[in-house]
């Protein structure tokens, strides 16, 4: 039976993601718009935003964050860009991104002393065979699989190398251990429903280090350049960017940031999120066609929440097939205007995946659930009478 009730906000795109509740123009009256982001209005509102999410995220006083260019990929190659080289590296990659800061590091990087360790969707590589002497990279989340690391116990506290985290789909609803981490990157446009194109880089002690002690044999571009002459390049992580930024996402992040303090802060944006993996999670135990993607239930992820289809007609079908029966489920819900780009990941195993973080409300996640039965139903049955 088709259902009668229909979520307020369709948006479960895994980015760019729903905008907080109540959003609307209004909320960036106060931008500085026409105005340098070198004069004093725009560069004290570039430093507040650094200022709220490290207060929000709870970061250590010690630790340094900046606003970087393009986005997340910008962030976390700027990263490996001037970071890497000096050490051996280990990639842990078991989903899209993860595999592509790999061939990264493989291709463009043309690092020797490389080892990348890979899972299939749905599962995480053997964390144990991590060599904490040598440099780490890995993303917390795994956006395109909905598969996360489920804490931070497998990182050493004594480790020699850097530990360098791309958490775009992570940082505002999952808790990061500041302490076992030296490199976190993320962007606007995920958790808090920013806007995209402005990326996020925070640095430990021991990166800054590393940054004042090393210079890449590779030419750096202009906009990847943390440090100069051995010398960190300090306004960066004062709100003095690298290059342009958009006065009007400023705005728009502030006004995420404040409504994520009005929530309670970091507890409060992971509870939401939290709250919509449950009511997925209760829907999926009673499901005889859907599953998680992921294997363990350790490591769900709360925001990208990935989900894989089992019945055996699917099952039976070739991949392509596949493809095109789960695209149809997702261009029932889109004509019905019940949920905006729920698609699986291009390169991931066909199937639904909804984001679940803390912009989106559960009694939409809630009122989304029978659609998904509903969609799933007419393509089957129109498939079956086809055949």
């Amino acid at each position: 039976m088709k259902p009668t009730s229909k979520p307020l906000n369709p948006c479960f795109s895994s980015g760019p993601c729903a905008k907080r509740p109540g959003w609307s123009f209004d909320a960036l009256k106060d931008a500085a718009l026409g105005r340098s982001h070198r004069a004093k209005l725009g560069k004290n509102k570039l430093a507040e935003v650094i200022d709220r999410s490290k207060k929000i995220l709870g970061m250590p006083d010690n630790y340094l964050l900046g606003i970087v260019p393009a986005s997340d990929t910008g962030a976390i190659e700027m990263a490996l860009w001037s970071l890497l080289g000096v050490r051996g590296v280990d990639v842990l990659a078991w989903e899209s991104f993860g595999s592509g800061w790999g061939a990264d590091c493989k291709n463009q990087l043309k690092l020797t002393d490389l080892n990348v360790y890979k899972a299939d969707y749905g599962k995480l590589p053997d964390l144990n065979k991590v060599d904490w002497k040598r440099d780490v990279v890995f993303t917390w989340n795994g956006t395109t699989s909905g598969v996360r690391v489920a804490n931070g116990d497998w990182i050493p506290a004594n480790r020699e190398g850097l530990a360098i985290c791309d958490a775009t789909s992570a940082v505002f609803a999952m808790d990061m251990p500041w302490d076992k981490l030296d490199v976190v990157t993320w962007s606007w446009q995920k958790v808090l429903g920013g806007e995209a194109a402005h990326g996020m880089i925070a640095l430990s002690p021991r990166a800054v280090e590393r940054l004042q002690s090393y210079t890449p044999s590779w030419p750096l571009p202009k906009i990847f350049q943390m440090a100069k002459g051995g010398k960190l390049i300090e306004g960066i992580f004062k709100g003095e960017t690298i290059n342009t930024p958009s006065m009007l996402c400023v705005e728009d992040q502030l006004d995420a940031l404040k409504w994520s303090e009005s929530i309670g802060g970091i507890k409060g944006l992971i509870k939401r999120s939290e709250a919509n993996l449950a009511a997925i999670a209760s829907w999926v135990s009673k499901s005889n066609w859907a599953a998680f993607l992921a294997e363990d239930v350790k490591t769900i992820s709360c925001t990208s929440i990935c989900l894989k289809i089992t019945d055996p007609w699917f099952t039976a079908l070739g991949v392509d097939a596949q493809a095109e029966a789960a695209k149809k489920i997702a261009s029932i819900l889109e004509k019905e205007g019940v949920a905006y780009d729920i698609g699986a990941y291009r390169d991931a195993p066909a199937g639904i995946r909804i984001w679940g973080g803390a912009t989106v409300e559960t009694a939409d996640i809630e009122k989304l659930l029978p659609w998904l039965d509903y969609a799933w139903n007419e393509v089957k049955n129109s498939e079956a009478k086809a055949a």
